[in-house]
């Protein structure tokens, strides 16, 4: 009979640990975004530990240049602080704008906006998770699943790198 409850512990944590978070291979010390590939890599001394799919502002291409234009931003960030979010489940704040983006912005006349987030997508009846992953729909932030989200926000600290490229 012990072995019978010895065997039934051994399979339940077999089970458990294959669907807990996965442990990474070293401190994830950036977080690289490539735009174009719709893709958040986490990295640690340069070698991608883990990748997720993700969606854009609604004018995906080029740099944030003023608040509404709805671009994502390129450039150096960091991850500064972070929020539950009613409407996007869990919200990660990137530093934009820098001070490049701020003498951008000042040399057209126009303010640079700010509240970039990594964040889920909107918990809604109307329209099911999936539908937001296959379109770029933020007016500038960074959205992946919410199960991506909470994930990403167990796993990478405030003050970690960000750089977000084309």
């Amino acid at each position: 009979m012990r072995w019978l409850l010895a065997f039934l512990c051994l399979t339940f944590a077999t089970f458990t640990q294959a669907n807990a978070t996965p442990t990474l291979q070293g401190p994830i010390d950036k977080v690289l975004v490539l735009k174009s590939e719709h893709k958040l890599h986490l990295l640690s001394n340069g070698k991608i530990l883990k990748s997720y799919r993700i969606s854009l502002g609604k004018s995906p291409r080029g740099p944030k240049l003023a608040e509404g234009d709805n671009r994502t931003p390129e450039g150096f960030y960091w991850i500064d602080w972070r929020k539950t979010s009613d409407k996007f489940n869990l919200s990660i704040h990137i530093s934009y704008p820098n001070a490049r983006d701020v003498a951008r912005a000042r040399e057209k006349g126009l303010a640079p906006g700010g509240m970039i987030m990594i964040h889920g997508t909107p918990l809604s009846d109307e329209y099911p998770e999936w539908y937001f992953s296959t379109l770029d729909w933020t007016n500038g932030c960074i959205a992946m699943t919410n199960d991506d989200i909470r994930e990403l926000w167990g796993l990478v600290k405030d003050g970690t790198l960000i750089e977000i490229r084309p």
